[in-house]
């Protein structure tokens, strides 16, 4: 009995174990197939909250087409309330200037599309969710056909502008119930409610007359099954309609009774065809034509968002027969004459600021980018500049010569409005799919024209520089510097992969010590470099491609923090500006040890992807293969890296440099807190401002015009752009708005690649000098990714960096608190500068001697005369 008892047991257990190791074995499969089950209900079944359709009301004109004036002492703008179209009177030199082409309408090279653009004040272009783009201009879309209103002041004029291939509706009821037609004639005067009584006719569906057809007016009008209603008579003239619509206002009635009320007739001519409204402000303040877009008034449908609004696009274009040029922020400035014949060429076109890095891009042939914010023409013996103001981190220019599709020479500003991303969706569609920002910036798009008495790009220059004067006041002064502003970096160290235990490990190669970056700055000084400001990279946290700075930590292999502090006592002692160099908005080389996680610190693109930033190759021009990748940073943690940078700086008593700040401008979508371009970059400034306010002094890259006046010196400035094929010459506007206000210089001549051209830049834009240097070989950097550096060592250039500079700050060491006074191209390879006190800077950049004004410059020299 216990042998079979026992065999029962043992039974028994083996039994219990494979219940128990089934459980075990199907316990997480199925709780998580319960929790995909329950994810996948809530996909299925979850409705976000749907996001109310903006209606867009479609406009007419009513008004009697009497011109509308504008007039203050400096400016009369007479506006044509028929078209739209203006001209602004300059009262001191009696110029005028055309909204459009006066006789665009006859133009004999236009087609009709073309004819048409010419003739619009406006333009926008909106996409679909494939990405293709398609332009609505205001003259066809809207003027044409009266679908716009007019607002005016004492002081503006506002124009409502309903774009659309539409006819246009009126707010009155379609079809109304009884007892809510009777309410809203209950409303009006007693005569105006019989006069909407007769253009409407009651049907009840059980007592319909001989011409009735009951069954057409279920369908078109369901509500007849149950309910009596009045209905517009079809018949209803254009005129009476108008009329009805002031009557049913004055009841109270709305678009959104109009929507609602639409929705009980099938019978309603509806249109899948987009409709777009949009607003244009003009205004004149004080000698100033001010013109707004503001992004509240622009209204679409979901599927056919805006992107891109183009205001005033053929402002002051030049005709034909007219003596000119197109100004555009290329570089330094760059003009495009008009009538060029560069009709082969593709048009001119740039980004304000640049690339927003916070949009992804598959490839990069070509960076466009302008770090200020105006454009020009200059007709005759007159001209305007275009600031752009609220909203310009928005703006693209684009410029065009006659010859083409028009006879007309033109430059303006589009605005980036939805912004979009495209999908990867791989093989499941045969076609691009976008997403669009849904949220809109609380913006207001500002263009500022500017009137010049003059037609030289010099004076179009001075304007800006008044205009710049006029916003930053107290923040830009004159310097007194009396000898050659120097910008010397010296690169700390750089990251190299080692072997350690057989694994291959990034570290700090040393390139210069804190303690040999003093004696270079100690030689230097005694070398007579008096007017000098030496940017310390590479010093910390990595080197040059520098690690997160959630913590500031120095290079052992470069010294100690007292090696530090000794270098910062010295550059006072020296009278020196000392800057410690810095990577703000972005992560490279970094990961949780370092306190980067990217998923939390990255900043996000529109489709909720980490912004992730990668080397483009010059040859295929898409993301290099092997190359480093890097992170944007979210806005308000590279906000917390420029106070870290700062914090360091002052702790050790140096100025701060930013790497990025100042030069790279970038969103954030954030989807829990967007920052907007025009956000970020107003954030920027706001800091910039407070910390130039504390009393630390700031270096930056390239000089975005919205931080350069918080900067005591900008190095890297682009002085002569891309060369674009339609530009005819450079011009050193931007620098003759700042100079003796700002410091600035080019590109480090000793590593640049060009050393000649680029000292010769520098002699033709009032530029200071530029050099990089390390104490280590050129040997140091082999088998490491900088082969910049390779002709920055300091031994092999001290010599010819000394001789540079001696002869330069001899000769133009004088100008730098000094204004430009004058400019010219005197021919394709010559030009001159001239500064207040008369000095004259030739520059020749041709490989023979050139005689003008008989003064003979050498090839590829400068001669100055005092």
């Amino acid at each position: 009995m216990k042998k079979e008892k026992s065999v029962k047991t043992k039974k028994s257990n083996k039994v219990m174990t494979s219940i128990l190791n089934l459980v075990k074995r199907w316990a997480i499969p199925v709780i998580l197939c319960a929790i995909i089950a329950v994810g996948v209900y809530f996909v299925v079944n979850y409705k976000e909250a749907e996001k109310e359709e903006v209606l867009t009301e479609v406009k007419g004109y009513e008004g009697d087409g009497s011109p509308i004036v504008l007039e203050n002492d400096a400016l009369k703008l007479t506006f044509d309330s028929t078209t739209t179209q203006f001209e602004v009177l300059v009262k001191s030199s009696g110029k005028v200037w055309y909204s459009n082409p006066v006789d665009a309408a006859n133009d004999p090279l236009a087609l009709g599309t073309d004819k048409e653009l010419l003739q619009s004040t406006l333009n926008v272009t909106h996409s679909v969710q494939s990405g293709l783009e398609t332009i609505f201009n205001n003259y066809r879309y809207s003027i044409k056909n009266g679908l716009y209103e007019i607002e005016s002041g004492s002081d503006y004029i506002k124009v409502d502008y309903s774009l659309g291939d539409i006819e246009r509706e009126y707010i009155i009821p379609p079809v109304c119930t009884v007892d809510v037609f009777n309410e809203w004639l209950s409303k009006m005067d007693p005569k105006d409610a019989t006069l909407c009584k007769d253009y409407y006719k009651k049907y009840d569906i059980n007592k319909l007359g001989r011409k009735d057809n009951k069954e057409e007016l279920l369908a078109n009008y369901p509500l007849l099954e149950t309910e009596v209603c009045y209905i517009l008579r079809d018949t209803t003239k254009a005129k009476v309609r108008i009329n009805l619509e002031e009557i049913f206002a004055g009841a109270g009635y709305t678009l959104e009774n109009y929507a609602e009320d639409k929705l009980l007739s099938l019978a309603t001519n509806t249109s899948d065809k987009p409709i777009f409204g949009v607003s244009i402000i003009y205004r004149l303040v004080g000698d100033e034509l001010v013109v707004e877009v503001p992004v509240d008034s622009l209204t679409y449908k979901e599927e056919t968002p805006i992107v891109g609004v183009t205001v005033l696009p053929y402002f002051g274009a030049g005709g034909p027969n007219d003596e000119g040029f197109l100004f555009v922020p290329e570089g330094g400035g760059s003009l495009i004459k008009f009538n060029n014949g560069k009709i082969a060429q593709p048009n001119y076109a740039t980004n304000v600021y640049g690339w927003d890095y916070g949009l992804y891009r598959d490839s990069v042939v070509h960076n466009t980018k302008t770090y200020f914010n105006t454009f020009g023409i200059a007709s005759g013996d007159d001209s305007f500049i275009c600031i752009l103001d609220d909203g310009s981190s928005y703006a693209s220019l684009q410029a065009d010569v006659a010859g083409k599709t028009h006879s007309y020479n033109f430059v303006n500003a589009k605005y980036a409005v939805a912004t979009r991303e495209k999908y990867d969706v791989g093989q499941i569609a045969n076609t691009d799919i976008y997403v669009y920002l849904e949220d809109l910036p609380d913006e207001v798009f500002t263009q500022r024209y500017r009137f010049v008495d003059s037609g030289d790009y010099v004076d179009m220059a001075k304007e800006y520089r008044d205009y710049l004067m006029e916003t930053y006041g107290s923040v830009l002064t004159e310097n007194t510097d009396s000898s050659t502003p120097v910008a010397i970096e010296i690169v700390g160290a750089v990251d190299k992969v080692r072997q350690i235990l057989g694994v291959p490990v990034s570290r700090p190669l040393k390139l210069t010590k804190y303690s040999e970056a003093e004696e270079i700055m100690r030689q230097l000084h005694s070398d007579g470099l008096t007017n000098m400001s030496v940017k310390l990279s590479g010093w910390c946290n990595g080197g040059v491609q520098q690690e997160y700075l959630e913590k500031v930590k120095l290079i052992s292999s470069l010294g100690g923090k007292k090696d530090m502090q000794k270098l910062s006592d010295a550059a006072k002692e020296l009278g020196v500006d000392l800057y410690l160099n810095g990577i703000t908005q972005y992560a490279h080389n970094s990961n949780l040890l370092d306190g980067f996680f990217s998923y939390a610190d990255a900043a996000k693109r529109i489709s909720k992807e980490r912004a992730e930033m990668f080397e483009y190759s010059a040859v295929t021009y898409a993301a290099r293969e092997g190359g480093k990748n890097f992170f944007l940073l979210h806005t308000d943690i590279a906000h917390q890296m420029t106070d870290n940078l700062v914090a360091t700086a002052n702790k050790y008593s140096t100025g701060v440099s930013f790497q990025d700040l100042g030069k790279d401008l970038a969103s954030d979508f954030y989807k829990k807190d967007i920052s907007y371009r025009q956000d970020v970059m107003e954030e920027q400034t706001a800091k910039l401002k407070a910390i130039n306010e504390a009393g630390t002094n700031i270096m930056i890259n390239l000089g975005n015009s919205y931080a350069a006046p918080y900067s005591k010196i900008i190095t890297n400035m682009d002085l002569k752009g891309s060369k674009d094929t339609l530009i005819d010459e450079t011009v050193p506007f931007y620098q003759i708005a700042i100079h003796g206000l700002i410091n600035y210089t080019g590109y480090p001549i000793n590593i640049c690649g060009d050393e000649v051209n680029e000292l010769l830049y520098a002699a033709e834009y009032g530029a200071g000098l530029s050099f990089t240097f390390m104490k280590e070989s050129a040997f140091a950097l082999q088998k490491t990714l900088y082969t910049e550096y390779y002709g920055a060592e300091y031994a092999a250039w001290h010599d010819r960096m000394l001789d540079i500079y001696t002869r330069y700050n001899s000769e133009l060491g004088h100008t730098f608190n000094q204004q430009m006074v004058d400019h010219e191209n005197l021919s394709p390879v010559v030009a001159c500068t001239t500064y207040e006190d008369g000095t004259k800077v030739y520059v020749n950049y041709g490989h023979e001697s050139a005689t003008v004004d008989g003064v003979t410059i050498p090839a590829k020299d400068y001669k100055v005369i005092r």
